[in-house]
């Protein structure tokens, strides 16, 4: 509860640590390393001492757990091998799993386990199958426990009951979870209630009269067992990275999009999900309409995307490149689209015109990939932050450069979220790498500016921010790179996302 290190076990696990569990008495610890032995070790984890270790198998190991009445067995599971093990002193000893003249049963890859009374083991194989164990011996299959990978078991001690998890499309009968009694002989299916048909999990956990569901797509849910009614604890996006972000221009709302090809409006207050949509491509970016009507995203793929706020339904779509959409943005006068990609163009779309979406002009002279685009606040201009570290300003929608300085300095700008400009040059840290910093955001009151970089750090500074190296507050909480990064539409919140730890933070400003 302190949340203070109580352990440090230095690791003979050279490449990394597969898998932990703690043994029934929570004395004891095991662990599995990736090494090509895939190493397996126990510890007295309160002494920091290693008890035991032995190379656990060739082939990769998902799974590792002590039975739930003893600190000396437990099992390991993996690509087509099982294995018991006993903790004897300081060595290791083990048996494979028997499967012996069992008709149709021939050795899987497990992915899951579970324990019953009478030294019962129960194995998830990938093919949806659980094979029943009595000591070290097969002794049934339950075929079809799944119709896809079980990659999920769990047992509690107390009534023996087991839940299981895997991939499976939900009908009366079936689901992707599964309460089943003592033997696994019969079971009742959970219908996962999330708005969004819900077929893959990948852990479950029961306590309470509660099943805690964790799903493929990142979700939480807890389902009530006699009710069967599900809960969202927690809603994120799936695997890969999130570039595109937008706040609504008037609501406390907010869009993400992602490389996991989602789109997600979420609530600022009760940060809860409101809504979701597949696009069928991966996302880099996002941007509202100034009434918050639309929605304007850009796929990898050169596509781009308008949706209606309300029901997510497209208006309209075009792809008119081949590359990454990096940034888009819609006029302040709601006129113009702007859409900026990785071919070194911005292109310009009349939105009065309908949803035929026809390009009406496009920026020349744009030296390397757009990183971000702002429109002024009369919308006749458009400022580009390139990947060659170049600001420009161009006419909209002709596409024409304006280099006369006087013109530029006399622009007002409605948005600034570039990192390039001498208003900004005081946002770039000491010894800085020209990548260092990704994303920045003004407020709408134009005082501050935040900003997000490679480090994980959100940093906070005066703007305009024209001193090198400004003096500035800056905030942990991501784990990688941080993307992008926005006020919300009163400047009380900012919202931040993240690269490979996929999160979204939301800061409260004070």
């Amino acid at each position: 509860m302190t949340k203070h290190t109580l352990s440090m076990l230095r690791c003979f696990h050279s490449k990394g640590v597969n898998y932990v569990n703690f043994s029934a008495t929570g004395k004891l610890l095991v662990s599995v390393g990736v090494d090509p032995e895939h190493t397996i070790t126990v510890w007295r984890w309160q002494e920091g001492a290693k008890v035991a270790s032995r190379g656990g198998h060739l082939e990769r190991i998902f799974v590792v757990e002590f039975r739930p009445d003893s600190d000396t067995q437990f099992v390991s599971v993996g690509v087509k091998h099982m294995k018991f093990w006993t903790l004897a002193g300081s060595a290791l000893l083990y048996k494979k799993g028997v499967i012996g003249s069992m008709e149709a049963a021939k050795m899987q890859t497990m992915l899951s386990v579970a324990f019953g009374a009478n030294n019962l083991t129960f194995t998830g194989a990938i093919n949806g199958d659980v094979y029943v164990w009595k000591d070290h011996f097969l002794v049934r299959l339950v075929a079809k426990a799944h119709t896809g990978p079980v990659f999920t078991m769990y047992t509690t001690l107390r009534d023996g009951l087991i839940v299981t998890g895997g991939k499976e499309r939900p009908t009366k009968e079936g689901g992707a979870v599964k309460l089943w009694d003592q033997e696994m002989r019969r079971c009742r299916a959970f219908q996962l209630e999330t708005g969004q048909l819900v077929e893959c999990v990948r852990s479950v956990c029961r306590g309470k009269g509660k099943i805690l569901v964790g799903t493929k797509d990142g979700e939480i849910i807890e389902v009530g067992e006699k009710n069967a009614a599900s809960n969202i604890l927690i809603d994120g996006h799936m695997e890969g990275e999130i570039w595109g972000l937008a706040t609504h221009p008037s609501k406390g709302i907010f869009i993400s999009a992602s490389n996991d090809g989602t789109a997600r409006i979420w609530d600022l207050a009760d940060k809860k999900l409101l809504n979701k949509v597949s696009l069928g491509h991966p996302a880099r970016c996002a941007a509202y309409s100034p009434d918050g009507e639309l929605v304007a995203i850009g796929m990898k793929n050169g596509e781009f995307v308008i949706l209606l706020v309300n029901s997510l339904k497209v208006w309209g779509k075009k792809r008119d490149r081949k590359s990454a959409i990096q940034d888009i943005r819609i006029s302040p006068d709601s006129r113009f689209l702007a859409v900026g990609s990785s071919e070194h163009t911005v292109d310009f779309y009349d939105l009065l015109q309908g949803t035929s979406l026809n390009r009406i002009g496009y920026c020349k002279d744009i030296p390397s990939f757009v990183i971000q685009m702002d429109f002024s606040a009369d919308s006749r201009y458009i400022q580009v932050s390139t990947g060659a570290y170049k600001r420009q300003v161009h006419e909209v929608p002709l596409g024409k450069q304006v280099t006369e300085a006087m013109v530029i300095e006399k622009i007002t700008w409605a948005s600034w979220t570039s990192i390039l400009g001498d208003e900004v040059i005081g946002i770039w840290p000491r010894n800085a790498d020209k990548a260092d910093v990704n994303c920045a955001c003004v407020t709408h009151a134009g005082l501050n500016i935040v900003t997000g970089d490679d480090f994980g750090l959100v940093k906070l500074f005066d703007f305009p921010c024209a001193e090198k190296f400004a003096k500035h507050k800056r905030y942990f909480g991501h784990s990688a790179h941080v993307t992008n990064i926005r006020f919300s539409h009163d400047d009380k919140y900012v919202v931040s996302t993240g690269g490979d730890d996929c999160s979204i933070f939301v800061w409260r400003c004070l």
